[in-house]
């Protein structure tokens, strides 16, 4: 386990813990690439791919199954799951009133496109609680995994990366979070997360997971906590 280390800088991830929207994708691209490959194989391919973007898990089952989609297949069901999301989609219980309770600069950060994440926002009342700086896919030439877009995050509000907090659902944005050198909460609260995936995040060196949006404040209280108690001994 890391020593504890200050935190100067909250960073969120979107889809999964600010809305509850992967499953809403996940459920629309499944039945859309179900239409060209056949479903016992498709649900093998598919397994752990929340967190990608459309096009990466689009080019894993055409890579898999060896046939190209038809041309537009992925902006077609890109605008698709965007109007489904911007019709059903609710924020993760109880995360506008912890984010709230929580003394950090907050900056989100996401693979989805800029007007995504600010429609997030927008549905969460959470627009001006960000403070820090809105960071999307289309802002990086390498998404999550890579960690070039925490980073970013980091760079723009001059915090030294081992000083960043994130919130994450997935194991790419996990993965990036990570390799950036930041300290992780893996959120187990969304709908489309597995029984098994909180082991899954610890295994790959998350040390932190929470269930629940209102476990958020204390665990952040707790760590701010250790971190100043191992600083007055030093």
């Amino acid at each position: 386990m890391q020593p504890p280390r200050p935190i100067d800088l909250l960073i969120c991830d979107c889809d999964g813990v600010l809305i509850d929207s992967e499953i809403i994708a996940e459920r629309h691209l499944h039945k859309a690439l179900a239409e060209h490959y056949p479903v016992h194989e498709l649900d093998v391919v598919l397994a752990g791919t929340f967190g990608l973007q459309s096009r990466d898990i689009v080019a894993r089952a055409e890579a898999h199954f060896g046939t190209l989609l038809p041309e537009g297949f992925l902006e077609e069901n890109r605008a698709i799951i965007k109007a489904l999301i911007r019709s059903e989609v609710q924020p993760i219980a109880g995360v506008h009133d912890a984010l709230l309770k929580i003394d950090l600069p907050l900056a989100v950060a996401s693979n989805s496109h800029f007007d995504a994440v600010t429609f997030a926002l927008q549905r969460c009342d959470l627009t001006e609680r960000v403070n820090r700086g809105v960071f999307s896919a289309d802002q990086v030439e390498r998404p999550k995994p890579a960690p070039d877009l925490y980073l970013l995050a980091a760079r723009t509000a001059g915090v030294d990366p081992r000083h960043c907090l994130v919130v994450e659902d997935s194991v790419t944005g996990a993965t990036a979070a990570l390799t950036a050198g930041m300290q992780v909460v893996g959120f187990l609260g969304a709908s489309h997360i597995p029984p098994e995936h909180g082991e899954t995040l610890r295994q790959l060196g998350v040390e932190h997971l929470i269930g629940r949006m209102d476990e958020l404040p204390d665990l952040v209280a707790r760590l701010q906590a250790e971190a100043a108690s191992s600083g007055a001994k030093a």
